[in-house]
């Protein structure tokens, strides 16, 4: 039988199954499959200390290179995986390899929300959920520019204050009468917006987005239903995630928006495992999944 646990998403999930795995005494295979060219690193300062950092990109990565090396665990960077043959226990690579398993994890994750508005591709009009959006974003973070973003959720606000002690404009468009409004209390709600406000974040709720206008390509404003414009020399678009579960769903894996696993982790097939943000948990304390 083979016993190579194979992990489907190098990021901070992954990359801390697999080091928890050898931590606590796996002795077996363990091979780490990410699609981004570089090993697990955190999220949190991409929106944060890494848009400020003028010189030197922050370190950022979960370990050192040299740890999976160390520590046998098998990388293979910058590679999707297009299916999982659940009956022959194999994932299949979109080079047509198959790596066989024991057992599975998915670490997939999520990706950030399409808006589905005219102008979404313009150049400079951009997301942020990956190193490489980071670097784009942060090309744009320049004193006297005018960012305008769209979402008034955790990475909206984040990007917002980096963006004005960077020297930049900033204005957050959010659709709900209130910031981050549902993820926080109103009275949670309230300090925030007063926080950003005092730091120079101008804030616009209850303000749906018609259209983002642009020239030769580039976004030159935000146009709001209501017929107002906010001008901008780059916009950032932050409304929320949508769950990667297609793998898993194609593989026939009970998803409910999220693969849904029970309190081990455990999917509807007992060799396969889900974590993290790709997930759909059981809650126990309030009976309920999320």
């Amino acid at each position: 039988m083979n016993e190579r646990i194979v992990i489907i998403g190098a990021g901070h999930a992954g990359g801390t199954a697999a080091a928890l795995l050898r931590q606590h005494g796996w002795q077996g295979a363990i091979t780490l499959i990410g699609e981004e060219p570089v090993t697990p690193y955190q999220h949190p300062p991409l929106s944060k200390t890494w848009l400020t950092t003028a010189a030197e990109e922050p370190r950022i990565a979960l370990r050192p290179d040299n740890f999976y090396t160390d520590k046998n665990i098998e990388m293979r960077l910058d590679t999707r995986v297009v299916e999982i043959d659940r009956a022959a226990r194999d994932v299949i690579l979109e080079s047509n390899e198959r790596i066989g398993y024991g057992r599975l994890i998915l670490a997939t994750g999520c990706r950030a929300r399409q808006l589905k508005v005219p102008g979404i591709d313009f150049a400079n009009v951009f997301a942020l959920r990956s190193i490489a959006d980071a670097r784009r974003l942060k090309s744009a973070i320049r004193p006297g520019c005018r960012l305008a973003i769209i979402g008034g959720g955790y990475i909206g606000l984040e990007v917002a204050a980096s963006a004005c002690t960077a020297g930049m404009d900033a204005t957050v468009i959010e659709r709900e009468s209130r910031l981050l409004a549902r993820v926080a209390s109103p009275l949670l709600s309230s300090f925030f917006h007063d926080a950003h406000h005092a730091r120079g974040v101008e804030i616009e709720l209850s303000a749906d987005v018609a259209e983002i206008a642009g020239l030769n390509a580039r976004a030159t404003s935000v146009r709001l239903a209501d017929g107002r414009t906010i001008d901008c020399d780059a916009v950032l678009v932050g409304v929320g995630v949508s769950v990667n579960e297609e793998l898993a769903a194609a593989a026939g894996l009970v998803c409910e928006n999220g693969v849904v696993v029970d309190m081990a982790a455990r999917t509807s097939d007992p060799a396969i495992y889900a974590i993290g943000d790709c997930t759909r948990r059981p809650l126990a304390l309030y009976g309920q999944s999320w």
